[in-house]
């Protein structure tokens, strides 16, 4: 029996990321679909077509402190384990928006929730399961101006991940970092920090993950046709969500590559982290 979670799922990747489970798992299986709207969980389960792995409502808000470790709990308490968890959770930034305004709730969601995901995660996953985190090809160090790489590269813990998250943070809310080498887009260094936490954590358990079958990675989907990115970008050409999840599908159902552990891949492929 096959456990799986997806969060941030009621719509675009998510939700395609749980379709897409449910319909290559078989029905002895659970899909658990999360986000943090009951309603629109409600909803989002009702589209799933029916057959295939059972597709369960779960409330999360992974921008709540204490929600996603007590999920984990209850998970632990119903199955013993969990085989595959995609974080995809996010808020989204538009062009309009003041970094110094949404910084905060920004950085909790997309960077703080990640962290908590892979602390209270990792633990649960049973032999050759899969914990993923969505980030973007901005989560490499390529994107951020040598001079702030030791912010990032080669961290201890995710404690400290997290401090040098809120740093940066603390600095775009009282409007410094403009004066600075930081990049104006809060989306470069917020995925910069996702992958990071990634290596930081996996870097730790790699050894023994690798030996039970264990994937712990960031995947990056590209570029994709959705509403957020086209206010952005031109992504009329851009694939759907549907077809931007079949690659992360398969890092989950197929064997694990050793040499994808704590990477970020694209399209079955390790972008370089510097």
């Amino acid at each position: 029996m096959t456990i799986a979670l997806v969060t941030g799922a009621t719509q675009g990747l998510g939700l395609a990321l749980v379709e897409g489970l449910a319909a290559r798992l078989g029905p002895e299986d659970t899909v658990y679909l999360t986000g943090r709207d009951i309603d629109r969980v409600t909803a989002a389960v009702a589209t799933i077509p029916a057959g295939g792995a059972r597709v369960r409502a779960e409330l999360l808000d992974v921008g709540s402190p204490g929600a996603i470790e007590k999920l984990a709990h209850e998970l632990k308490e119903r199955h013993g384990g969990v085989d595959i968890v995609f974080g995809n959770a996010v808020m989204r930034v538009g062009p309009d928006d003041d970094p110094r305004a949404i910084v905060d709730t920004y950085t909790e969601v997309n960077n703080f929730g990640t962290t908590r995901l892979l602390r209270s995660f990792a633990p649960l996953l049973r032999d050759n399961g899969r914990l993923l985190v969505v980030a973007s090809s901005f989560g490499t160090l390529h994107y951020l101006a040598p001079a702030l790489h030791h912010h990032f590269a080669d961290l201890p813990d995710l404690d400290d991940v997290d401090r040098e998250v809120a740093a940066w943070r603390d600095l775009v809310k009282d409007g410094t970092a403009r004066a600075t080498a930081w990049p104006g887009f809060v989306n470069i260094p917020s995925k910069i920090g996702q992958v990071a936490a990634v290596r930081t954590l996996a870097a730790q358990r790699r050894t023994e993950d690798v030996a039970r079958g264990i994937l712990l990675a960031a995947v990056c989907p590209g570029m994709m046709n959705t509403p957020t990115s086209a206010l952005w970008w031109d992504v009329s050409t851009a694939p759907t969500p549907a077809e931007a999840a079949v690659p992360l599908l398969d890092l989950a159902l197929e064997p694990a590559d050793p040499d994808h552990y704590g990477q970020l891949i694209r399209y079955g492929k390790v972008l370089p982290w510097v």
